[in-house]
């Protein structure tokens, strides 16, 4: 692979500034090291490059339309100084900038994040995934534009990069080339954050220059404002799918499920992420089963949008995200419960607690919880029987980087699986070690062009070889195994992945969230709820 410099970023080029290659990327174990037997990347088309900004790496994620004449291009550079220095002002920049500007000062250029970013080491060392590479063309542009001399240091020191289109362009794809998981941040001596300066660059893009992608603006926070879910469900729409699943559900199991709507005064308010109800329904009907047995008083809401957990705005945008998270409280204070418990969503996690927190004061500021904790407390208190022998298959659990990293949720979910899996089995590293999935910060819904080959090609390849070594002891797929992964999004991901090498047939994965396993070692559950088909 060919080394790319820093000031490369603003070259204009016919070619990719650093073009993936398949081979660059690193081996998979049998049956998956053959290059030959994989679906391969799509290629872009001509009226593809012709039309959208493509020279970064080959991949598209954003369909950037390129600018229609000089005076276009001005505008985008003006807004985007602009924007730095609104990222850098107290007035503008009320979430982060503290962190920001530690980020920015104190970087000692050791390279010891790179070593914890799966984006890079899996693609071979590709230096424009490298965590410092993208930090540091921002923190040049900063020093450039928004301190006082700040060109002419750049040129003394040889750090000068020409702000155009194109570098414009190839940060904003490269902004969507980091799955937001902060392992880097983890790794830094000095306990910098590489993951904030993608998020503030994401924000800058968005706030400033109206950029973000479809699937987390318009299909994502905006649509969730408009119409109650980024799934397009409305209030009506969500009851009567609940209310099918319920009704389905009982008829298969033998047991009656019933999930209760706005109860005023309940002590739970769950949400889940809307996402489930529509593709793995069984996540949802497998909390009511668990709710009603343990005699927990619960209830969903109807109103938008407080019956979907999802909050895109977290990955790109702090006013999107404040909107929803306090429209979500207005509804929790409305109904007067007592809690708001999170369903099995890690971006949800975040947002409505780690950075809520600065926005729910008040009367908002309802008390929250996960449902990790809040379902191990009923595990453990034996308020529902289970038979462990009921899950004898090997079982791994997935850690969601929102949940176990940023919130230290670690230890709850695997004394559920330790009591009631015999087989559970660990990946390594695990815990606040743990590698993202691939689809984090946004990605696991993005899937333009061809960015959903790079997401499972690349950024998702860490997740796949950890998954295959925890198993490594019965390969084959005469033994079904079981991947749990209690977040709606990593579940998207992991399904793609698994669909895209063929996973089920070659191997005998499967995966689906924490709370199935709970209901399948149910006695009074007479039929299997763990289904082996679902990819």
């Amino acid at each position: 692979m060919k080394p790319t410099r820093i000031k490369n970023i603003s070259k204009i080029t016919r070619e990719p500034l650093s073009a993936n290659e398949i081979d660059d990327l690193v081996p998979l174990p049998p049956p998956y090291d053959r290059v030959e037997d994989q679906p391969g990347w799509k290629q872009l088309t001509g009226e593809q490059r012709e039309a959208y900004a493509c020279d970064l790496d080959g991949v598209v994620a954003l369909s950037l339309p390129k600018p229609k004449n000089a005076e276009e291009e001005k505008q985008v550079v003006d807004s985007f100084v602009s924007g730095l220095r609104k990222l850098l002002s107290k007035e503008n920049n009320w979430t982060f900038l503290q962190p920001l500007t530690l980020t920015l000062d104190y970087c000692a250029r050791c390279q010891t994040c790179a070593q914890s970013c799966p984006v890079y080491q899996e693609s071979g060392g590709n230096e424009i995934y490298r965590p410092t590479y993208r930090s540091e063309i921002f923190r040049r542009l900063v020093k450039k534009y928004t301190k006082r001399g700040g060109a002419l240091l750049a040129k003394l020191k040889r750090e000068d990069i020409d702000l155009n289109w194109t570098t414009i362009s190839r940060l904003y794809e490269l902004s969507y080339r980091c799955t937001m998981c902060r392992r880097c941040a983890q790794a830094c001596p000095m306990g910098l954050d590489n993951g904030l300066i993608t998020h503030e660059l994401r924000k800058l893009f968005s706030q400033e220059l109206g950029w973000a992608p479809r699937e987390l603006h318009e299909k994502g926070t905006v649509q969730q404002l408009t119409v109650g879910s980024s799934t397009g469900m409305k209030p009506a729409v969500v009851r009567d799918n609940i209310s099918f699943m319920d009704e389905d559900l009982s008829e298969e199991l033998g047991i009656k499920i019933e999930t209760p709507w706005d109860v005023e005064g309940a002590d739970v308010l769950l949400i889940h992420n809307a996402g489930e109800i529509l593709a793995w329904p069984e996540n949802p009907a497998a909390f009511a089963i668990i709710l009603n047995a343990a005699g927990v008083k619960w209830t969903l809401s109807s109103e938008a949008p407080a019956y979907d957990g999802v909050n895109y705005g977290l990955f790109y945008d702090d006013f999107q995200l404040a909107r929803i998270v306090t429209r979500h409280m207005e509804v929790a204070k409305k109904l007067g419960v007592k809690k708001v418990i999170m369903g099995e969503c890690g971006h949800q996690h975040k947002a409505m607690m780690t950075i809520a927190d600065r926005i729910l004061t008040g009367n908002l500021n309802i008390p929250r919880e996960s449902s990790l904790t809040f379902i191990e407390d009923i595990v453990a208190s034996g308020r529902i029987a289970l038979d462990p022998s009921r899950n004898d298959f090997p079982v791994t659990l997935h850690d969601p980087c929102n949940i176990v990293r940023n919130l230290g949720i670690v230890e709850p979910q695997r004394r559920i699986l330790r009591k009631i899996c015999p087989r559970f089995r660990e990946m390594e590293p695990h815990g606040v070690n743990n590698y993202c999935c691939g689809g984090g910060g946004g990605a696991a819904i993005m899937s333009q062009h061809n960015f959903k080959d790079w997401r499972v090609s690349v950024s998702g390849r860490m997740k796949f070889r950890q998954i295959l070594e925890a198993f490594s002891d019965s390969p084959g797929p005469e033994i079904k195994k079981y991947v749990c992964a209690p977040c709606s999004n990593c579940k998207g991901q992991i399904r793609d992945i698994f669909e895209y090498y063929g996973a089920q047939e070659k191997s005998g994965l499967t995966y689906g969230g924490l709370v199935e396993l709970i209901v399948n070692a149910m006695p009074e559950i007479k039929t299997p709820y763990i289904k082996w088909d679902v990819t």
